[in-house]
Protein backbone atom coordinates (compact mmCIF):
# COMPACT_ATOMS: atom_id res chain seq x y z
CA UNK A 1 0.00 0.00 0.00
CA UNK A 2 1.58 3.27 -1.12
CA UNK A 3 0.32 6.62 0.16
CA UNK A 4 1.42 9.60 -1.98
CA UNK A 5 3.95 11.86 -0.31
CA UNK A 6 5.04 15.39 -1.14
CA UNK A 7 7.32 17.43 1.06
CA UNK A 8 6.05 20.41 3.02
CA UNK A 9 6.45 23.59 0.91
CA UNK A 10 8.75 26.35 2.11
CA UNK A 11 7.18 29.68 2.99
CA UNK A 12 7.65 32.51 0.50
CA UNK A 13 8.41 35.52 2.67
CA UNK A 14 8.36 37.87 -0.31
CA UNK A 15 4.56 37.59 -0.03
CA UNK A 16 3.35 40.35 2.26
CA UNK A 17 0.79 38.20 4.09
CA UNK A 18 3.48 35.68 5.00
CA UNK A 19 5.78 38.41 6.28
CA UNK A 20 2.99 39.81 8.42
CA UNK A 21 2.14 36.34 9.75
CA UNK A 22 5.77 35.76 10.70
CA UNK A 23 6.06 39.14 12.41
CA UNK A 24 2.88 38.43 14.37
CA UNK A 25 4.21 35.00 15.37
CA UNK A 26 7.49 36.53 16.59
CA UNK A 27 5.54 38.99 18.70
CA UNK A 28 3.37 36.23 20.13
CA UNK A 29 6.31 33.96 20.93
CA UNK A 30 8.21 36.87 22.50
CA UNK A 31 5.32 37.34 24.90
CA UNK A 32 5.50 33.70 25.99
CA UNK A 33 9.22 33.46 26.72
CA UNK A 34 10.66 32.58 30.09
CA UNK A 35 8.39 29.65 30.96
CA UNK A 36 9.61 26.62 32.86
CA UNK A 37 8.99 23.14 31.45
CA UNK A 38 8.98 19.93 33.53
CA UNK A 39 10.35 16.49 32.85
CA UNK A 40 7.80 14.09 31.38
CA UNK A 41 8.16 10.49 32.54
CA UNK A 42 5.40 7.96 32.06
CA UNK A 43 3.00 10.80 31.39
CA UNK A 44 3.76 12.44 34.76
CA UNK A 45 5.39 15.85 35.23
CA UNK A 46 8.46 16.22 37.44
CA UNK A 47 9.93 19.58 38.45
CA UNK A 48 13.50 19.84 39.70
CA UNK A 49 15.32 22.68 41.40
CA UNK A 50 18.21 22.55 38.97
CA UNK A 51 17.37 23.91 35.52
CA UNK A 52 18.78 24.00 32.01
CA UNK A 53 18.26 27.51 30.73
CA UNK A 54 17.82 28.27 27.02
CA UNK A 55 19.22 31.63 25.93
CA UNK A 56 18.56 33.55 22.71
CA UNK A 57 22.01 33.49 21.00
CA UNK A 58 21.22 36.80 19.27
CA UNK A 59 20.47 38.46 22.60
CA UNK A 60 22.20 36.92 25.61
CA UNK A 61 19.95 38.81 28.03
CA UNK A 62 16.80 37.12 26.72
CA UNK A 63 15.79 33.82 28.33
CA UNK A 64 13.76 31.67 25.94
CA UNK A 65 12.77 29.32 28.74
CA UNK A 66 14.05 26.71 31.13
CA UNK A 67 13.55 22.99 31.64
CA UNK A 68 13.97 20.84 34.70
CA UNK A 69 17.29 19.03 34.71
CA UNK A 70 17.07 15.26 35.06
CA UNK A 71 19.24 13.17 37.37
CA UNK A 72 20.19 9.51 37.02
CA UNK A 73 17.18 8.63 39.16
CA UNK A 74 14.95 10.36 36.62
CA UNK A 75 16.77 8.58 33.79
CA UNK A 76 16.10 5.23 35.49
CA UNK A 77 12.42 6.11 35.94
CA UNK A 78 12.24 7.08 32.26
CA UNK A 79 13.80 3.82 31.07
CA UNK A 80 11.43 1.81 33.24
CA UNK A 81 8.41 3.83 32.06
CA UNK A 82 9.44 3.32 28.44
CA UNK A 83 9.96 -0.41 29.00
CA UNK A 84 6.52 -0.74 30.60
CA UNK A 85 4.80 1.24 27.84
CA UNK A 86 6.58 -0.83 25.19
CA UNK A 87 4.74 -4.00 26.19
CA UNK A 88 1.45 -2.51 24.96
CA UNK A 89 2.67 -0.03 22.34
CA UNK A 90 4.58 -2.70 20.40
CA UNK A 91 1.27 -4.43 19.59
CA UNK A 92 -0.61 -1.26 18.62
CA UNK A 93 -1.85 -1.28 15.03
CA UNK A 94 0.85 0.33 12.85
CA UNK A 95 -1.82 2.37 11.08
CA UNK A 96 -2.92 3.85 14.41
CA UNK A 97 0.69 4.65 15.26
CA UNK A 98 0.98 6.37 11.88
CA UNK A 99 -2.23 8.30 12.46
CA UNK A 100 -0.75 9.84 15.60
CA UNK A 101 2.09 11.19 13.48
CA UNK A 102 -0.34 12.52 10.88
CA UNK A 103 -2.27 14.35 13.61
CA UNK A 104 0.94 15.75 15.10
CA UNK A 105 2.09 16.95 11.67
CA UNK A 106 -1.25 18.65 11.11
CA UNK A 107 -0.94 20.41 14.47
CA UNK A 108 2.53 21.73 13.62
CA UNK A 109 1.37 22.78 10.16
CA UNK A 110 -1.49 24.83 11.64
CA UNK A 111 0.98 26.64 13.92
CA UNK A 112 3.89 26.68 11.53
CA UNK A 113 4.71 30.36 11.93
CA UNK A 114 4.77 30.07 15.72
CA UNK A 115 7.12 27.10 15.70
CA UNK A 116 9.32 28.87 13.17
CA UNK A 117 9.39 31.97 15.36
CA UNK A 118 10.48 29.87 18.33
CA UNK A 119 13.40 28.53 16.27
CA UNK A 120 14.43 32.10 15.46
CA UNK A 121 14.50 32.81 19.19
CA UNK A 122 16.05 29.61 20.50
CA UNK A 123 18.71 29.01 17.84
CA UNK A 124 19.12 32.41 16.18
CA UNK A 125 17.93 31.02 12.85
CA UNK A 126 17.01 33.55 10.15
CA UNK A 127 13.48 33.23 8.81
CA UNK A 128 14.31 31.08 5.80
CA UNK A 129 16.43 28.61 7.77
CA UNK A 130 13.89 28.38 10.60
CA UNK A 131 11.02 27.84 8.18
CA UNK A 132 12.93 25.02 6.47
CA UNK A 133 13.61 23.43 9.86
CA UNK A 134 9.90 23.43 10.74
CA UNK A 135 8.96 22.12 7.29
CA UNK A 136 11.44 19.27 7.66
CA UNK A 137 9.95 18.31 11.04
CA UNK A 138 6.55 18.05 9.35
CA UNK A 139 8.14 16.05 6.52
CA UNK A 140 9.66 13.50 8.90
CA UNK A 141 6.31 12.87 10.55
CA UNK A 142 4.44 12.58 7.28
CA UNK A 143 7.08 10.45 5.55
CA UNK A 144 7.73 8.00 8.37
CA UNK A 145 4.00 7.53 8.96
CA UNK A 146 3.57 6.56 5.32
CA UNK A 147 6.63 4.32 5.43
CA UNK A 148 5.26 2.45 8.45
CA UNK A 149 1.95 1.79 6.73
CA UNK A 150 3.86 0.34 3.75
CA UNK A 151 6.03 -1.83 6.01
CA UNK A 152 3.18 -3.03 8.22
CA UNK A 153 2.61 -6.16 6.15
CA UNK A 154 6.30 -6.98 5.80
CA UNK A 155 8.07 -7.82 2.55
CA UNK A 156 7.16 -10.58 0.06
CA UNK A 157 9.24 -13.77 0.07
CA UNK A 158 8.82 -17.15 -1.60
CA UNK A 159 6.75 -20.08 -0.33
CA UNK A 160 7.04 -23.70 -1.44
CA UNK A 161 4.21 -26.16 -1.96
CA UNK A 162 2.63 -27.04 1.38
CA UNK A 163 4.37 -24.17 3.11
CA UNK A 164 3.43 -20.54 3.85
CA UNK A 165 6.25 -18.09 4.53
CA UNK A 166 6.18 -14.46 5.58
CA UNK A 167 8.79 -11.83 6.37
CA UNK A 168 7.68 -9.17 8.83
CA UNK A 169 9.16 -6.46 11.02
CA UNK A 170 8.71 -6.32 14.77
CA UNK A 171 9.62 -3.47 17.17
CA UNK A 172 12.98 -3.54 18.95
CA UNK A 173 12.37 -1.96 22.37
CA UNK A 174 13.41 1.17 24.23
CA UNK A 175 15.15 3.81 22.12
CA UNK A 176 17.34 6.58 23.52
CA UNK A 177 17.13 9.61 21.22
CA UNK A 178 19.86 12.25 21.52
CA UNK A 179 19.32 15.07 18.99
CA UNK A 180 21.54 18.07 18.17
CA UNK A 181 20.87 21.78 18.66
CA UNK A 182 21.37 22.89 15.06
CA UNK A 183 18.28 21.31 13.47
CA UNK A 184 16.58 21.65 16.80
CA UNK A 185 13.10 20.83 15.50
CA UNK A 186 13.64 18.68 12.40
CA UNK A 187 16.22 16.18 13.62
CA UNK A 188 14.81 16.13 17.14
CA UNK A 189 11.38 15.29 15.73
CA UNK A 190 12.76 12.82 13.19
CA UNK A 191 14.76 10.71 15.63
CA UNK A 192 11.84 10.73 18.07
CA UNK A 193 8.97 9.77 15.77
CA UNK A 194 10.83 7.17 13.68
CA UNK A 195 11.26 4.75 16.58
CA UNK A 196 7.77 5.57 17.89
CA UNK A 197 5.94 4.81 14.65
CA UNK A 198 7.99 1.62 14.32
CA UNK A 199 6.50 0.44 17.63
CA UNK A 200 9.31 1.34 20.01
CA UNK A 201 9.22 3.65 23.00
CA UNK A 202 11.55 6.60 23.47
CA UNK A 203 13.59 8.37 26.10
CA UNK A 204 14.33 11.78 24.60
CA UNK A 205 17.35 13.69 25.90
CA UNK A 206 17.32 16.99 24.01
CA UNK A 207 20.33 19.18 23.34
CA UNK A 208 20.99 21.49 26.29
CA UNK A 209 21.21 24.53 23.99
CA UNK A 210 17.72 23.96 22.56
CA UNK A 211 15.42 22.09 24.97
CA UNK A 212 12.34 24.33 24.68
CA UNK A 213 11.31 23.26 21.18
CA UNK A 214 11.66 19.65 22.34
CA UNK A 215 9.40 20.30 25.33
CA UNK A 216 6.83 21.87 23.00
CA UNK A 217 7.02 18.91 20.66
CA UNK A 218 6.37 16.41 23.45
CA UNK A 219 3.19 18.39 24.16
CA UNK A 220 2.23 18.10 20.48
CA UNK A 221 2.66 14.32 20.55
CA UNK A 222 0.55 14.06 23.68
CA UNK A 223 -2.20 16.15 22.12
CA UNK A 224 -2.06 13.90 19.06
CA UNK A 225 -2.95 10.93 21.25
CA UNK A 226 0.40 9.34 22.06
CA UNK A 227 -0.07 7.09 25.13
CA UNK A 228 1.76 7.77 28.39
CA UNK A 229 5.29 6.46 28.55
CA UNK A 230 5.78 6.08 24.81
CA UNK A 231 7.90 9.23 24.84
CA UNK A 232 9.71 10.39 27.97
CA UNK A 233 11.37 13.82 28.17
CA UNK A 234 14.57 13.93 30.25
CA UNK A 235 16.90 16.87 29.58
CA UNK A 236 20.20 16.44 31.38
CA UNK A 237 23.96 16.41 31.10
CA UNK A 238 25.70 13.97 28.80
CA UNK A 239 28.03 12.69 31.49
CA UNK A 240 25.31 12.09 34.09
CA UNK A 241 22.17 11.24 32.13
CA UNK A 242 23.39 10.54 28.58
CA UNK A 243 25.96 7.91 29.54
CA UNK A 244 23.50 6.26 31.91
CA UNK A 245 20.86 5.93 29.21
CA UNK A 246 23.33 4.61 26.63
CA UNK A 247 24.77 2.07 29.04
CA UNK A 248 21.46 0.84 30.42
CA UNK A 249 20.84 -2.87 29.78
CA UNK A 250 17.22 -2.21 28.80
CA UNK A 251 18.16 0.23 26.02
CA UNK A 252 17.80 -1.41 22.60
CA UNK A 253 18.61 1.46 20.22
CA UNK A 254 20.61 4.65 20.56
CA UNK A 255 19.99 7.25 17.86
CA UNK A 256 22.32 10.22 17.92
CA UNK A 257 23.23 13.24 15.84
CA UNK A 258 26.17 15.39 16.89
CA UNK A 259 29.93 15.55 16.97
CA UNK A 260 32.36 12.83 15.95
CA UNK A 261 33.85 12.79 19.45
CA UNK A 262 30.52 12.15 21.20
CA UNK A 263 29.26 9.81 18.49
CA UNK A 264 32.25 7.50 18.60
CA UNK A 265 32.07 7.49 22.41
CA UNK A 266 28.41 6.44 22.26
CA UNK A 267 29.26 3.76 19.68
CA UNK A 268 31.94 2.35 21.97
CA UNK A 269 29.80 2.42 25.13
CA UNK A 270 26.78 0.87 23.41
CA UNK A 271 28.92 -2.04 22.19
CA UNK A 272 29.63 -3.18 25.74
CA UNK A 273 27.18 -5.79 27.00
CA UNK A 274 26.01 -4.81 30.49
CA UNK A 275 24.97 -7.20 33.28
CA UNK A 276 21.42 -8.32 32.66
CA UNK A 277 21.45 -7.23 29.00
CA UNK A 278 19.83 -9.80 26.69
CA UNK A 279 20.41 -8.21 23.29
CA UNK A 280 22.96 -6.29 21.24
CA UNK A 281 22.27 -2.56 21.01
CA UNK A 282 21.95 -0.85 17.69
CA UNK A 283 23.47 2.61 17.17
CA UNK A 284 22.21 5.02 14.54
CA UNK A 285 24.69 7.89 14.39
CA UNK A 286 25.28 10.95 12.25
CA UNK A 287 28.52 12.58 13.32
CA UNK A 288 29.40 15.54 11.18
CA UNK A 289 31.38 16.38 8.10
CA UNK A 290 34.05 18.41 6.37
CA UNK A 291 32.24 18.91 3.11
CA UNK A 292 33.60 20.08 -0.22
CA UNK A 293 32.24 22.00 -3.18
CA UNK A 294 34.35 21.00 -6.19
CA UNK A 295 34.43 23.51 -9.06
CA UNK A 296 35.58 22.24 -12.45
CA UNK A 297 37.14 24.48 -15.10
CA UNK A 298 34.14 23.92 -17.37
CA UNK A 299 31.42 25.41 -15.19
CA UNK A 300 28.90 28.18 -14.69
CA UNK A 301 30.87 30.71 -12.62
CA UNK A 302 27.79 32.32 -11.05
CA UNK A 303 26.30 28.95 -10.14
CA UNK A 304 29.60 27.89 -8.58
CA UNK A 305 29.83 31.07 -6.49
CA UNK A 306 26.22 30.92 -5.33
CA UNK A 307 26.58 27.24 -4.45
CA UNK A 308 29.72 27.84 -2.39
CA UNK A 309 28.14 30.81 -0.60
CA UNK A 310 24.92 28.96 0.25
CA UNK A 311 26.75 25.82 1.33
CA UNK A 312 29.16 27.70 3.57
CA UNK A 313 27.02 30.32 5.24
CA UNK A 314 23.48 28.97 5.56
CA UNK A 315 22.69 29.05 9.32
CA UNK A 316 26.18 30.44 9.89
CA UNK A 317 27.78 27.21 8.70
CA UNK A 318 26.34 25.33 11.67
CA UNK A 319 25.37 22.30 9.63
CA UNK A 320 27.09 18.94 9.37
CA UNK A 321 26.45 19.28 5.63
CA UNK A 322 27.98 22.78 5.37
CA UNK A 323 30.38 23.26 2.48
CA UNK A 324 33.37 24.53 4.45
CA UNK A 325 35.83 23.70 1.67
CA UNK A 326 35.88 24.99 -1.90
CA UNK A 327 38.25 23.08 -4.17
CA UNK A 328 38.46 25.07 -7.40
CA UNK A 329 40.26 24.49 -10.70
CA UNK A 330 43.06 26.99 -11.23
CA UNK A 331 41.57 28.23 -14.52
CA UNK A 332 38.48 29.66 -12.77
CA UNK A 333 39.83 30.02 -9.23
CA UNK A 334 40.24 33.79 -9.14
CA UNK A 335 36.86 34.45 -10.78
CA UNK A 336 34.97 32.13 -8.45
CA UNK A 337 36.74 33.42 -5.34
CA UNK A 338 36.07 37.06 -6.23
CA UNK A 339 32.40 36.40 -6.93
CA UNK A 340 31.92 34.53 -3.62
CA UNK A 341 33.46 37.50 -1.81
CA UNK A 342 31.06 39.87 -3.59
CA UNK A 343 28.00 37.78 -2.79
CA UNK A 344 29.04 37.32 0.83
CA UNK A 345 29.71 40.99 1.47
CA UNK A 346 26.35 41.97 -0.05
CA UNK A 347 24.40 39.97 2.55
CA UNK A 348 23.27 41.07 6.01
CA UNK A 349 24.56 39.45 9.18
CA UNK A 350 22.70 40.41 12.33
CA UNK A 351 19.38 40.13 14.13
CA UNK A 352 17.61 37.01 12.80
CA UNK A 353 14.22 38.46 13.75
CA UNK A 354 14.48 40.85 10.80
CA UNK A 355 13.26 39.51 7.46
CA UNK A 356 16.23 40.87 5.53
CA UNK A 357 18.88 39.12 7.65
CA UNK A 358 20.69 36.33 5.83
CA UNK A 359 22.91 35.11 8.66
CA UNK A 360 22.39 35.33 12.41
CA UNK A 361 24.57 34.38 15.39
CA UNK A 362 26.34 31.17 16.29
CA UNK A 363 24.75 29.16 19.07
CA UNK A 364 26.70 30.01 22.23
CA UNK A 365 29.92 31.26 23.82
CA UNK A 366 31.69 27.93 23.43
CA UNK A 367 31.01 27.86 19.70
CA UNK A 368 31.94 31.53 19.34
CA UNK A 369 35.30 30.97 21.03
CA UNK A 370 36.03 27.80 19.05
CA UNK A 371 35.23 29.41 15.69
CA UNK A 372 37.22 32.55 16.45
CA UNK A 373 40.12 30.28 17.39
CA UNK A 374 39.92 28.58 14.00
CA UNK A 375 39.86 31.97 12.30
CA UNK A 376 43.16 32.78 13.99
CA UNK A 377 44.54 29.45 12.76
CA UNK A 378 43.28 30.30 9.27
CA UNK A 379 45.19 33.58 9.29
CA UNK A 380 48.38 31.58 9.77
CA UNK A 381 47.52 28.91 7.20
CA UNK A 382 45.98 30.94 4.38
CA UNK A 383 45.00 34.37 3.11
CA UNK A 384 42.04 36.09 4.80
CA UNK A 385 40.02 37.71 2.01
CA UNK A 386 36.72 38.52 3.73
CA UNK A 387 35.29 38.69 7.25
CA UNK A 388 37.27 37.37 10.16
CA UNK A 389 35.77 39.46 12.96
CA UNK A 390 33.44 38.54 15.78
CA UNK A 391 31.38 40.41 18.39
CA UNK A 392 29.96 38.65 21.43
CA UNK A 393 28.95 41.78 23.36
CA UNK A 394 25.19 41.29 22.83
CA UNK A 395 24.93 38.02 20.92
CA UNK A 396 27.37 35.56 19.38
CA UNK A 397 27.95 37.16 15.99
CA UNK A 398 30.78 36.26 13.63
CA UNK A 399 31.26 37.66 10.14
CA UNK A 400 31.06 35.18 7.28
CA UNK A 401 34.74 34.46 6.73
CA UNK A 402 36.62 33.41 3.59
CA UNK A 403 40.19 32.14 3.41
CA UNK A 404 42.07 31.60 0.15
CA UNK A 405 45.09 29.62 -0.98
CA UNK A 406 44.92 26.81 1.58
CA UNK A 407 47.04 23.70 1.49
CA UNK A 408 44.65 20.69 1.36
CA UNK A 409 46.19 19.37 4.59
CA UNK A 410 45.77 22.62 6.52
CA UNK A 411 43.81 22.35 9.77
CA UNK A 412 40.94 24.51 8.54
CA UNK A 413 40.72 22.21 5.50
CA UNK A 414 40.64 19.09 7.68
CA UNK A 415 38.87 19.85 10.95
CA UNK A 416 35.14 20.49 11.37
CA UNK A 417 34.76 24.14 12.41
CA UNK A 418 30.95 24.26 12.51
CA UNK A 419 30.80 27.96 11.84
CA UNK A 420 30.75 30.57 9.06
CA UNK A 421 34.20 29.84 7.67
CA UNK A 422 35.04 28.57 4.17
CA UNK A 423 38.50 27.73 2.88
CA UNK A 424 39.52 27.80 -0.81
CA UNK A 425 42.11 25.46 -2.27
CA UNK A 426 43.40 25.56 -5.86
CA UNK A 427 43.89 22.46 -8.01
CA UNK A 428 45.22 21.88 -11.53
CA UNK A 429 42.91 19.07 -12.65
CA UNK A 430 39.57 17.45 -11.95
CA UNK A 431 41.24 14.25 -10.77
CA UNK A 432 43.24 16.27 -8.24
CA UNK A 433 40.03 17.99 -7.10
CA UNK A 434 38.36 14.66 -6.34
CA UNK A 435 41.49 13.44 -4.56
CA UNK A 436 41.45 16.53 -2.33
CA UNK A 437 37.70 16.22 -1.77
CA UNK A 438 38.23 12.70 -0.41
CA UNK A 439 41.20 13.52 1.82
CA UNK A 440 39.37 14.00 5.14
CA UNK A 441 38.15 11.44 7.66
CA UNK A 442 34.58 12.48 6.86
CA UNK A 443 32.29 11.54 3.98
CA UNK A 444 28.94 13.23 4.45
CA UNK A 445 28.05 15.59 1.58
CA UNK A 446 29.73 17.02 -1.47
CA UNK A 447 28.90 19.06 -4.53
CA UNK A 448 30.41 19.21 -8.00
CA UNK A 449 29.90 22.19 -10.28
CA UNK A 450 30.67 21.18 -13.85
CA UNK A 451 29.32 21.06 -17.39
CA UNK A 452 31.53 18.09 -18.23
CA UNK A 453 29.41 14.92 -18.46
CA UNK A 454 32.44 12.65 -18.21
CA UNK A 455 33.53 14.35 -14.99
CA UNK A 456 30.04 13.89 -13.54
CA UNK A 457 30.29 10.16 -14.14
CA UNK A 458 33.79 10.05 -12.62
CA UNK A 459 32.57 11.88 -9.50
CA UNK A 460 29.63 9.50 -9.09
CA UNK A 461 32.13 6.67 -8.75
CA UNK A 462 35.06 8.31 -7.00
CA UNK A 463 33.67 11.10 -4.74
CA UNK A 464 33.08 9.10 -1.55
CA UNK A 465 30.24 10.81 0.28
CA UNK A 466 26.79 9.76 1.37
CA UNK A 467 25.03 12.69 -0.34
CA UNK A 468 26.49 13.90 -3.63
CA UNK A 469 24.99 16.84 -5.49
CA UNK A 470 25.72 18.15 -8.97
CA UNK A 471 25.39 21.79 -9.99
CA UNK A 472 23.84 22.95 -6.72
CA UNK A 473 24.84 23.51 -3.10
CA UNK A 474 25.75 20.59 -0.81
CA UNK A 475 23.19 21.45 1.90
CA UNK A 476 19.40 21.23 2.03
CA UNK A 477 18.53 17.53 1.84
CA UNK A 478 14.76 17.06 1.63
CA UNK A 479 13.01 14.16 3.37
CA UNK A 480 11.94 11.49 0.88
CA UNK A 481 13.93 13.14 -1.92
CA UNK A 482 17.52 13.11 -0.63
CA UNK A 483 17.87 10.41 2.08
CA UNK A 484 20.60 11.75 4.36
CA UNK A 485 23.64 10.15 5.97
CA UNK A 486 27.33 9.77 5.35
CA UNK A 487 30.36 7.53 5.02
CA UNK A 488 33.55 7.12 7.06
CA UNK A 489 33.58 9.17 10.29
CA UNK A 490 30.40 10.95 9.30
CA UNK A 491 28.43 8.10 10.86
CA UNK A 492 26.54 4.91 10.15
CA UNK A 493 25.11 6.14 6.82
CA UNK A 494 21.65 5.41 8.16
CA UNK A 495 19.89 7.60 5.58
CA UNK A 496 17.34 9.61 7.54
CA UNK A 497 14.30 10.46 5.47
CA UNK A 498 14.84 7.42 3.24
CA UNK A 499 13.10 4.11 2.55
CA UNK A 500 15.48 2.03 4.69
CA UNK A 501 15.46 4.18 7.82
CA UNK A 502 12.52 2.75 9.75
CA UNK A 503 13.81 -0.78 9.26
CA UNK A 504 16.83 0.15 11.40
CA UNK A 505 14.43 0.53 14.34
CA UNK A 506 12.89 -2.92 13.93
CA UNK A 507 13.80 -6.61 13.92
CA UNK A 508 13.16 -8.74 10.84
CA UNK A 509 11.25 -11.92 11.57
CA UNK A 510 10.74 -14.90 9.25
CA UNK A 511 7.59 -16.96 9.89
CA UNK A 512 7.14 -20.34 8.19
CA UNK A 513 4.11 -22.60 8.53
CA UNK A 514 3.95 -26.10 7.07
CA UNK A 515 0.51 -27.39 6.15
Amino acid sequence: MTIPYRHEPFTDFSIQSNREAMEAALEKVSGELGKDYPLVIGGERFVTEEKIVSINPANKEEVVGSVSKATRDHAEKAIQAAAEAFEEWRYTDPVERANILFRAAAHVRRKKFEFTALLVKEAGKPWKEADADTAEAIDFMEYYARQMIELAGGKPINSREGESNSFVYTPSGVTVSIPPWNFLFAIMAGITVAPIVAGNTVVLKPASASPIIAAKFVEVLEEAGLPKGVVNFVPGSGSEVGDYLVDHPITSIVTFTGSREVGTRIFERAAKVQPGQTHLKRVIAEMGGKDTVVVDDDCDIELAAQSIFTSAFGFAGQKCSAGSRAVVHEKVYDQVLQRVIEITESQITGNPEKAETYMGPVIDQGSFDKIMGYIEIGKEEGRLVSGGKGDDSKGYFIEPTIFADLDPQARIMQEEIFGPVVAFSKVSSFDEAIEVANNTEYGLTGAVITNNRKHIEVAKQKFHVGNLYFNRNCTGAIVGYHPFGGFKMSGTDSKAGGPDYLILHMLAKTISETY
